[in-house]
């Protein structure tokens, strides 16, 4: 039954794809057009999670999200948070790997989005491009939404948490919001099914970006994710998953 529920789930995913690229184009005009079909299309995907797969989400700390544009700083496990961050926070950028543009439909849909792109390779290069992209989003009124680690983490494990949400931060002069979640025992990386339960999602108190420099405001957004971690870790059928590589950084 676990595999029928989720061919069902793919083919809403492929089927929809194409269809939601098409109208990002179409939206194009509009202020925010592109990140609204975003928006909607991640709604989609989550109500097919739930409806059809059972995979739901338990939010707590939302009387934490402030009423203006902040930093995301969330813990990154699998592509499920990339559609839940949509629908828990306002209308929002990613900070991604350029790679992921050439994507078909979903890379170019992401980058239509204004996601800020990012050559890890480049070095400071690529901490200026991630300002001058952050800067032009922030004046749109856009979140922008960072994971401090990098990239995907196995559930239970711990990366090195990098300064360019801190940066921006301070420079952007945008609170950092701290997430915790552990939607990778749920979903594992590189697998086709996606499982049943309910994702634990926490929400911390803003860490305001003139309360210290940038490997204070670095440490303290990855403690406070940390320990709300072990409070959620291990409940999901997928927590002992170990086939992540470890982080290259």
């Amino acid at each position: 039954m676990l595999l029928i529920k989720n061919l069902i789930y793919w083919l809403i995913l492929v089927i929809s794809a194409p269809i939601a690229f098409m109208i990002t184009v179409l939206s194009l005009p509009f202020p925010q057009g592109p990140n609204k079909i975003g928006r909607a299309w991640a709604r989609l995907l989550l109500w097919s999670l739930k409806n059809i797969i059972g995979l739901n989400y338990q939010l707590t700390g939302r009387e934490n999200i402030p009423d203006y544009p902040a930093i995301i700083c969330s813990k990154h496990q699998s592509g499920w948070e990339t559609l839940a961050l949509q629908e828990i926070f306002p209308l929002q950028v990613f900070v991604a790997k350029k790679e992921l543009f050439r994507l078909p439909f979903f890379g170019w849909g992401l980058k239509i989005a204004k996601t800020i792109g990012i050559d890890r390779s480049s070095g400071a290069k690529a901490t200026q491009e991630l300002l001058k992209q952050g800067m032009a989003r922030k004046q749109e009124g856009f979140w922008i939404n960072i994971f401090p680690e990098g990239t995907r983490i196995p559930p239970g494990q711990r990366g090195k948490y990098k300064q360019g949400a801190a940066r921006m931060a301070k420079l952007l002069e945008m609170d950092m919001v701290p997430v915790a979640l552990n939607s990778g025992e749920y979903w594992p990386r590189n697998s086709f099914y996606k499982y049943p339960g309910t994702v634990e999602v926490i929400v911390g108190p803003p860490i305001a970006h003139d309360s210290g420099e940038y490997a204070e405001l670095t440490a303290r957004c990855e403690a406070w994710i940390e320990e709300q971690q072990q409070l959620i870790n291990g409940k999901g059928p997928c927590a002992a998953q170990t086939a992540f590589p470890p982080p290259s950084e």
